[in-house]
């Protein structure tokens, strides 16, 4: 077997393959076979185009070779072989599906299973080991199983007839055996059930009956998947039954099926057969008409007779049918229904019952049940009167041995109906008590008392009596009197009288008319100005007829409701009144509520005062100042008459706030007025005056705590009047007097200061600057030099102490020398001061040079260049 898989080649590649890495090429090594060989089968299922893995145990081997065999043959090719150098796959593989190598193992999985990769796949595994070589032979049997398409119903032979048989067939395109077969039902009503199950795909049906139609499908099933086929439907033919022949409208008799004259009657012939049967129809053995449904319009008696109904099924080419025969009686019964009532008699004192059903052939029969008629005696309940000619039945009962709520019924029976037909009429007496109120007219000129009892079997008789012989006659369920404005007599009753047949009482219900009486929570009414205040107006009682109270203001002009002044709340009982932001010249005085009915009216005075708040007391200015020189910001500062200067007061007086007035003030010259000038003069000044000035701006500050403040955004160049007022609520105070802002004080020492110390530094640098230029060009201006500095004598030369204080002349390159001179010239040099400690004077040493002067000359002549020391005492500021 092994040389069969693996071929002496394949030995000799696993020797080498085993041997040690050294002797791999040069030693092969020869390794002995120590063991048996280990077989191991199995079988796996897979499904065409899915995956499936094929195991090749539970490690991984040193070396394994996959290789395939397909099915009726006993070649063995390799698929899959690994020799410690990764997987290798073949050509092979390619054919067999989407093949590849489980990481970290033997098994190799196929994706998208063809039908081509059934067979049987072997795994030859080999594994190392210290005493010698073991090897696996895994046989695994590939079976690729394909699943069911969707199944097909097919009828078998010709047209389904009931009693015969009829063959289906369930027809698969696809599907890997074996293969079970489940036929389901579903009737024409809808409802499934399980018809059979079989191995085989045909269904044989032997004597198909009527039940059998409707839907069959067919389930396939194999061990992959179950597919249910779409339904064909069975349509079986059968015969006609006897008929079924309904008659509407449906009444019967003793000797078969009534109707009523003049009305449609309709015969329905109905049987069950497939396809729908031909129907004849006969009257008296003679076809009068072909169809299902015979209708005859507006029937007459002479229509009475014997009809039958035909039956055929003409497509199934059989003389069998079916035929069926009824009886039909045409009788015509009174119009409608027995109609009942009931009716007061002997002036309330009994009760009648009245049944009536006018008409019909032949009439028909009335009968009064119900109650207790049969335990009444024959003085209790009169004797039952029926009158053949107009179909009445009258019955005639004592109202005082009547129940107070008891049902009559009148029966009616009739040969054309198949039920008796019946009406009722109860005896009861009307509910609750008699109710009385009274209502007028919007103007009142006419009051109207009504009084009511409604309901109760029969109706109640209803009757008003009133003083000075008012009254008005018996009417029944409802009675109204009316009276005229002035004709109501006040605080005197009405009485209402109702009387009924199943009472031996009367009952009554009374109203008493009066006109209303006002009342008021308040007089007199009180108010600061600005605030709202309510005016109550009170009816004493619920009087009738019903009120409206209406109010007045102090102008007495009635007040509405889509008036902005005033608000009105109203109810039954009450109306107030709202007057919006009290005012004391419009809104004090006298309000007037009014009510009034048919019976009479009243009114109320209501006083309402607008007061005013207390005057404020009297504010005084106490500064008006620019806060600088801009004169865009004032400063204001007040105080109020009375007050300490720790800001209380002795006399304390309401106010809740100020107001500051502001406007501009033109500059005009005003022509003089002489010394004896006269009043009109003075008078024609105050207006020049005037028009020169702006009118007062207002400016509301609400903190009475506040004095002081700061108005801004003034324009410069204009010139204005400040004044203030104290305001309590609504009441201003009288103004302060006007005044002008005065400009802020000037200081000028600082600037003076400022100007002299600016002044100094400047005059300080310019003078250094001056020097330094002088001694900067001595050679150009000896003469101005000389006369500044003197000359310059070499004894009178100051040494250099530090290097810093060293300025050497531009276009030197040697430095200077012990005694003065220059390294390279050995020309005298010029020593500029350096700064100073502020108590150290700064010794200045300039040494004037002459542009001939050499060293070693004789200095004979007055203009020979001198060292001169000056020194300049510089002080800290």
């Amino acid at each position: 077997m092994v040389a069969q898989l693996l071929g002496l080649p394949s030995l000799c590649l696993l020797a080498s393959l085993f041997a040690s890495p050294t002797n791999a090429v040069t030693n092969p090594v020869n390794i002995k076979y120590t063991g048996e060989v280990t077989y191991n089968d199995r079988k796996v299922y897979g499904v065409v185009g899915r995956a499936v893995i094929l195991e090749c145990g539970n490690e991984l081997p040193d070396l394994y070779i996959w290789s395939f065999t397909k099915p009726g043959t006993q070649n063995i090719r390799a698929i899959v072989y690994d020799i410690k150098r990764g997987p290798r796959i073949q050509k092979l593989a390619q054919t067999l599906g989407d093949l590849n190598v489980i990481s970290h193992s033997a098994a190799i999985g196929i994706g998208r299973l063809p039908l081509a990769a059934q067979g049987l796949y072997t795994c030859q595994a080999f594994f190392d080991r210290p005493e010698g070589i073991r090897a696996y032979y895994y046989f695994v049997q590939l079976t690729v199983r394909v699943p069911i398409s969707k199944p097909y119903v097919v009828q078998i032979g010709g047209i389904p007839v009931e009693g015969l048989s009829l063959w289906l067939r369930c027809g698969l395109e696809n599907g890997t055996g074996p293969i079970n077969y489940m036929w389901q039902h579903e009737n024409p009503n809808g409802d499934i059930t399980d018809f059979a199950w079989s191995n085989s795909s045909m269904l044989n049906m032997t004597e198909v009956s009527r039940n059998h139609s409707g839907s069959f499908r067919c389930k396939a099933r194999n061990p992959v998947n179950s597919v249910l086929s779409e339904p064909i439907w069975l349509n079986i033919f059968f015969s006609p039954d006897i008929p079924h022949i309904g008659v509407t409208p449906y009444s019967i008799t003793e000797r078969g099926f009534s109707a009523l004259e003049r009305q449609t009657v309709s015969l329905l012939c109905q049987t069950q057969s497939n396809p729908p049967s031909e129907y004849v129809w006969f009257y008296n053995s003679s076809q009068v008409y072909t169809g299902p449904q015979y209708t005859i319009t507006k029937i007459l008696r002479m229509h009475t007779g014997y009809y039958a109904c035909l039956a055929k099924n003409i497509y199934l080419n059989t003389q069998h049918s079916s035929k069926k025969t009824i009886s039909l009686t045409v009788y015509y019964a009174p119009d409608g229904m027995p109609t009942c009532s009931v009716e007061p008699a002997l002036n309330y004192t009994s009760v009648r019952l009245l049944c009536s059903w006018p008409g019909g052939q032949p009439s028909a029969s009335l009968q009064w049940t119900g109650g207790a008629l049969g335990l009444m005696g024959q003085n209790e309940a009169q004797l039952e009167m029926t009158d053949k000619v107009t179909n009445n039945a009258t019955l005639l009962l004592s109202g005082a041995q009547t129940s107070k709520n008891t049902l009559f019924k009148c029966l009616g029976s009739h040969p054309a109906l198949n039920h008796t037909a019946t009406c009722s009429a109860q005896t009861y007496t009307p509910p609750g008590e008699p109710a009385c109120f009274a209502y007028a007219t919007r103007n009142n000129k006419i009051l109207m008392l009504s009084c009511t009892w409604n309901g109760g079997s029969p109706r109640a008789l209803l009757w008003w009596e009133g003083p000075g012989g008012q009254g008005q006659p018996g009417v029944e369920n409802s009675n109204i009197l009316v009276l005229r404005y002035g004709t109501a007599h006040s605080g005197l009753p009405y009485t209402c009288h109702a009387k009924h047949p199943l009472l031996a009482q009367i009952k009554t219900c009374k109203l008493t008319l009066e006109a209303p009486v006002l009342m008021t929570q308040r007089s007199v009414v009180s108010v600061y100005e600005g605030s709202d205040v309510q005016l109550t107006c009170i009816l004493r009682d619920n009087y009738l007829p019903s009120n409206e109270i209406t109010w007045f203001n102090n102008h007495r002009q009635e007040v509405w409701d889509t008036s902005k002044k005033y608000l009105l709340q109203r109810a039954a009982a009450w109306a107030n009144l709202t007057v919006r932001e009290a005012d004391e010249m419009h809104d004090s005085g006298q309000y007037w509520c009014s009510a009034s009915n048919a019976v009479g009216g009243a009114e109320i005075p209501v006083t309402l005062r607008v007061m005013r708040y207390p005057m404020p007391p009297n504010v005084t200015l106490v500064m008006v100042m620019y806060s600088s020189g801009q004169r865009t910001e004032v400063e204001i500062e007040w105080q109020i008459e009375g007050e300490n200067e720790d800001g209380s007061q002795e006399e304390r007086r309401g106010f809740t706030g100020f107001i500051l007035e502001q406007r501009w003030v033109a500059e005009r010259p005003l022509r003089r007025v002489n010394n004896d000038s006269t009043e009109r003069g003075k008078r024609e000044e105050s207006a020049e005056r005037r028009k020169g000035s702006s009118a007062w701006l207002r400016f509301e500050m609400r903190d009475p705590e506040t004095r002081a403040h700061i108005l801004g955004s003034l324009a410069p160049t204009t010139k204005y009047q400040f004044r203030i007022r104290a305001v309590n609520h609504r009441t201003i105070g009288h103004p302060s007097v006007a005044k002008t802002p005065a400009d802020p004080p000037f200081n000028q020492y600082p600037a003076v200061i400022g100007a002299a110390i600016g002044g100094m530094i400047f005059a300080a640098l310019l003078t250094l600057l001056l020097l330094l230029l002088i001694i900067r060009n001595r050679n150009n201006n000896p003469r101005l030099h000389d006369l500044l500095f003197g000359r310059q004598n070499s004894q009178s030369r100051e040494n250099i102490n530090f290097p810093e204080d060293e300025v050497v002349e531009e276009g030197l390159e040697g430095g200077i020398d012990d005694h003065g001179l220059s390294a390279t010239t050995g020309l005298p040099t010029m020593v500029l001061p350096r700064a100073a400690s502020p108590s150290a004077p700064s010794p200045i040493a300039v040494t004037p040079l002459s542009a001939t002067a050499t060293p070693g000359q004789a200095s004979g002549d007055d203009d020979q260049p001198v060292n001169v020391t000056i020194s300049v005492m510089a002080t800290g500021s």
